[in-house]
């Protein structure tokens, strides 16, 4: 099974891109969606979050916005937080793996933000970086809801710059020339990486990189 990781800086089209893959029929575990399902009610991350942050868990959840205004300005809070969540989302990671390696599934994908800052593409066989235009990035980012100019400057401070990344891809995937350009050329990716299935022996041996 080939483990492909999928990631990008805030803005440049990762999620839109995990959702064509899986229309594709590739399986894809969604880092931000287990991080969000250990933060809801019955999480696991939701006890030993209220024990380092009193105050930030009400009716049983985490709440994100209460936690969000204590670490993002505190990077030793941050890293506290981080070393509960991470650990937690690698097994549930994991758990996807294993359930995908007895379905004997050929490829997965694994959505993962934080791919290069936190060292996981040594898990992965290849890597798709998407990008876009700065311009066009902070257009996406600034019509979330709740952002603001100094939260997208901190995230982008604690992200790997999007050059950087696409030194290192495997795989780069533009976003920015329209939905069936980054359709076409994700499709284009998968039959190539399904054409070297067998070739590749472990995510050590990962070939770089392809434009």
């Amino acid at each position: 099974m080939i483990v492909v990781g999928l990631t990008g800086s805030i803005g440049m089209g990762k999620s839109t891109s995990a959702a064509m893959l899986r229309r594709m029929g590739v399986p894809v575990h969604d880092s931000d969606a287990a991080v969000h399902r250990l933060l809801a009610r019955g999480g696991a991350a939701v006890a030993p979050i209220d024990q380092a942050f009193p105050g930030v868990v009400k009716d049983g959840a985490v709440d994100r916005q209460a936690l969000g205004r204590i670490v993002f300005a505190d990077p030793a809070r941050l890293r506290q937080l981080e070393a509960i969540v991470h650990p937690l989302v690698r097994r549930s990671s994991r758990a996807f793996l294993q359930r995908q390696r007895r379905r004997r599934v050929p490829i997965i994908v694994l959505d993962i933000p934080l791919l290069y800052e936190k060292g996981n593409e040594r898990y992965c066989h290849q890597v798709i970086v998407v990008t876009a235009p700065p311009f066009l990035q902070r257009q996406r980012v600034m019509r979330r809801r709740g952002m603001t100019e100094e939260k997208f400057r901190g995230t982008l401070a604690q992200q790997t710059p999007d050059a950087e990344k696409r030194r290192r891809a495997d795989w780069v995937v533009p976003t920015g020339l329209g939905r069936s350009f980054t359709w076409h050329r994700l499709a284009a990716v998968m039959q190539q990486v399904r054409s070297s299935i067998g070739a590749m022996r472990c995510p050590a041996d990962r070939k770089r990189p392809h434009a």
